[in-house]
């Protein structure tokens, strides 16, 4: 009987992020902003490399994908938070928190791997120059970006069904601006013992060997590069590696505070700021970091803007 009135609950409320009344309006309107900018910037990178044949290789569609996937994060998560500032009723159903969780855990996993996938390219362009066009093909670029999102699929499989056993009668309010897991094992009156332990074995594992991934790579290219003692050649290695490393410590470090510590005793509020930066930051910064510092991107874009005057 106890276990039935349990699963009546299948209603959320989510609190947002603030409970000031005079803050809803700033919030609002910077998020809005912030979003409009995100899709701007992610899909006109995604139609300047698909319309310049000269930004059909690998660096590029690794990137394009990369900002496929992050204007897919952002409007999963940004327009139910802007929902919230004004909405009379905060509900969500137990089935439309599923379905954002999952395409949550999606595109964040996918992002993981795409940002390994591309310091592998890196190592392997500045690297192995000569071989580079024998190593990465058309072949296994496809195979590692369907690796990606194959990996993204899977893991959100995963967790989406250990989700579906639990239960939530202690509480219908959840602290958060989006359907989080781990907001969500803190009300639940099922223990979340074993979802906590595949969320530390599965996503530990991912973002371990992704981050490896990338500072291996990124330590093979500065050996490269010192060995050659080439100033022009370590400004570009720098300029390209060291905005890559900036988006990737501003992804992962919240990432690995949310995940790999899902049962640390964090404050929501402290979850949501986590939250926010590769929910709604990197996002936006990702086609900065990795656009405006590239040549080829920028004159690619001066060149379309000239053409459509």
């Amino acid at each position: 009987m106890e276990k039935e009135n349990a699963t009546l609950l299948t209603e959320f409320i989510l609190t947002g992020l603030t409970y000031q009344p005079e803050w809803q309006i700033p919030l609002f309107l910077l998020f809005s902003v912030i979003y409009l900018f995100t899709i701007v910037g992610n899909l006109g990178l995604i139609v300047l490399i698909w319309n310049d044949s000269h930004l059909h290789i690998p660096m590029y569609l690794f990137l394009g994908n990369l900002a496929f996937v992050d204007a897919w994060l952002s409007s999963t998560v940004t327009p139910k938070m802007l929902v919230i500032f004004f909405a009379k009723s905060k509900m969500m159903s137990l089935s439309e928190c599923n379905i954002q969780f999952f395409s949550f855990a999606i595109s964040v996993t996918t992002e993981c791997f795409l940002l390994a996938t591309m310091a592998y390219d890196r190592y392997v362009a500045i690297c192995k120059p000569l071989l580079y066009p024998v190593i990465m093909t058309n072949r296994l670029c496809i195979r590692l970006l369907v690796l990606s999102f194959l990996g993204g699929l899977l893991h959100a499989i995963i967790h989406s069904g250990f989700l579906l056993r639990l239960t939530f009668c202690n509480s219908i309010i959840v602290h958060h601006f989006f359907c989080d897991i781990i907001p969500l094992f803190r009300i639940s009156c099922t223990d979340p013992s074993i979802n906590i332990m595949m969320v530390f074995i599965f996503s530990g594992s991912i973002q371990v060997f992704t981050i490896l991934t990338v500072l291996i790579s990124y330590s093979l290219v500065l050996f490269t590069i010192l060995k050659k003692k080439s100033v022009q050649g370590l400004k570009k290695a720098f300029s390209t590696c060291g905005a890559h490393l900036l988006s990737v410590s501003l992804y992962y470090g919240p990432l690995l505070f949310m995940y790999v510590r899902p049962g640390s005793t964090q404050s929501d509020d402290q979850d949501m700021m986590d939250s926010l930066f590769y929910t709604v930051i990197i996002p936006l910064l990702n086609p900065i970091i990795y656009s405006l510092r590239n040549k080829k991107v920028i004159h690619s874009l001066t060149k379309m803007l000239k053409r459509n005057a």
